[in-house]
C-alpha cells in the first residue's frame, strides 16, 4: 500500500514538471523574435529630456534661474555702475608737506589697516615733534611747581593764592601737552621727528598712486587710493516714471556677462532727480560677489508696488524653437526637460511667458541652445 502511494506521488510530480516545461516552451514560441530583455527597474529616458549632471552643466557653461511671478510691467530694467561702498574705499593723503623718502607699497599690492605705505620727510613734522617735546617739558615743570607750592601751603609758608595759581598753570600745561601729543599722533610723526608716516585706514589693495620716490608733495595731497573689493555697491539710474515705484528692500537681479545673475536688494533711492541726467539713483547692496568697481552691468528691479501680473518673464535666450514650437528647458532631478510654452510680449531682451511655466521652477537661461542641440542630436540617433 505504501509503495503504491509513492508511485502515485511520483507520477503527479512528473506531470507537473512536464506541464511547466510545456508552458515555458509556449512562452518562448509566442515571444517576438529578437526582443531584448528589459529590466523593469530601468526605464527609458523621455525623448524630450537631456540627462546632465551639475558638473557637466558647469563645464558647458549652462546657467539656470529660479522663476518668480510678475510680468514685464512688474520689472524695471536699468543700466547700473558698480562702485566702492563709502566704507570700502579710502583716499590716503600726507598730513604734512615734504619729500617722499620711502615707498613701501605699489599699485595692486595688498595692505592691512594701519599699515605704512610711505614716509614723507617734512619740516612741519619736525616742528610738530618739537612742539610736543616742549609741551611735555613745560607740563613736567608745572607739575613740580605745583607740588612745591602745595608743600609750602601745607607748611603755612605760602598763601592760598600762590597754590591756586600753581594749580591753574599745571592744568594749562597738561592741556597743552595733550594737544601737542594728539597733533603728533594725527600727523603720524616718526619717532625721530623727521617725517610723517602715510598709513592706510582700511584693509584692501592699492588701486591708485600718483607719487614717486623723492617727489615733493603738499599737505593733504592724495598719494594713494585703497579699496576693499568685498565692500561694493551698485548704483542704478531710474527714470522719473520708475523712481516712485522703487523702495528700500525691493528685490534686484544683477545680470552678468555669460548669462549669470546675482540676487541683491535695494538699500535706498535718492528722493530727487539728478540735475544733469534727470534720473534718480537706486543704491543696491551686493554681498560676496565677483563684481569690481567701475564695472557696468544691467539690473532688473522688482518693485513691490506698481504694475503686477501672473505671467512669468524669462530671458530671450531661454526660449528655444524645437519643431516649430517655443520650448523652455526646465531643470529636473537628472537634467533638463523641454517644455512647450506660450510667449507674450517682448522688451529689453525679456519675454513674457503666458502659459507653460510656474513660479519656483528652475530653467536654463545662459547657453540653453546647447541643450537644444543635444536633444536634436539624440533624436537623430534614434532615427
Amino acid at each position: 500500500m505504501i509503495t503504491q502511494d509513492k508511485r502515485l506521488a511520483g507520477g503527479v510530480a512528473a506531470a507537473l514538471l512536464v506541464a511547466a516545461a510545456g508552458g515555458f516552451g509556449v512562452a518562448r514560441c509566442t515571444a517576438p523574435v529578437g526582443a531584448p530583455a528589459i529590466d523593469k527597474a530601468v526605464e527609458a529616458a523621455p525623448a524630450d529630456s537631456v540627462a546632465m549632471t551639475a558638473a557637466a552643466m558647469t563645464e558647458a557653461g549652462i546657467v539656470t534661474e529660479k522663476l518668480a511671478g510678475g510680468g514685464l510691467g512688474a520689472e524695471i530694467v536699468a543700466q547700473a555702475m558698480v562702485t566702492a561702498a563709502p566704507n570700502g574705499e579710502a583716499l590716503v593723503t600726507a598730513r604734512a608737506s615734504g619729500a617722499v623718502t620711502r615707498l613701501f607699497k605699489r599699485l595692486g599690492d595688498p595692505v592691512r589697516a594701519g599699515e605704512a605705505l610711505a614716509i614723507v620727510e617734512s619740516r612741519e613734522a619736525a616742528q610738530i615733534a618739537a612742539d610736543r617735546s616742549t609741551a611735555a617739558a613745560r607740563a613736567t615743570l608745572a607739575e613740580r611747581n605745583l607740588a612745591r607750592e602745595r608743600y609750602l601751603h601745607d607748611q603755612k609758608v605760602s598763601a592760598r593764592v600762590d597754590l591756586e595759581r600753581a594749580e591753574a598753570d599745571a592744568a594749562a600745561a597738561r592741556a597743552e601737552a595733550r594737544r601737542a601729543f594728539v597733533s603728533g599722533r594725527a600727523a603720524n610723526v616718526t619717532r625721530d621727528g623727521r617725517g610723517v608716516i602715510v598709513t592706510s585706514p582700511i584693509a584692501g589693495r592699492v588701486t591708485a598712486t600718483g607719487i614717486s620716490l623723492g617727489a615733493f608733495v603738499q599737505a593733504e595731497t592724495e598719494l594713494f587710493r585703497v579699496a576693499d573689493p568685498r565692500l561694493i555697491q551698485v548704483e542704478a539710474a531710474l527714470g522719473a516714471a520708475d523712481a516712485p515705484r522703487v523702495a528700500a528692500g525691493d528685490a534686484v537681479v544683477i545680470e552678468l556677462p555669460g548669462g549669470r545673475t546675482i540676487a541683491a536688494q535695494v538699500r535706498a533711492v535718492t528722493p530727487t532727480l539728478n540735475g544733469e541726467t534727470r534720473a534718480a539713483t537706486a543704491v543696491i547692496d551686493v554681498v560676496g560677489s565677483a563684481l569690481q568697481p567701475g564695472q557696468s552691468v544691467r539690473v532688473r528691479l522688482k518693485p513691490a508696488r506698481g504694475a503686477t501680473s501672473t505671467r512669468i518673464v524669462v530671458a530671450e535666450e531661454a526660449v528655444q524653437s524645437l519643431g516649430g514650437r517655443d520650448m523652455v528647458f526646465v531643470r529636473t532631478g537628472s537634467g533638463f526637460r523641454a517644455r512647450p510654452v506660450t510667449i507674450g510680449q517682448r522688451s529689453a531682451g525679456r519675454i513674457e511667458i503666458a502659459t507653460g511655466l510656474r513660479p519656483g521652477e528652475v530653467i536654463a537661461t545662459g547657453n540653453a541652445f546647447l541643450l537644444k542641440a543635444e536633444l536634436a542630436k539624440g533624436a537623430g540617433e534614434e532615427e
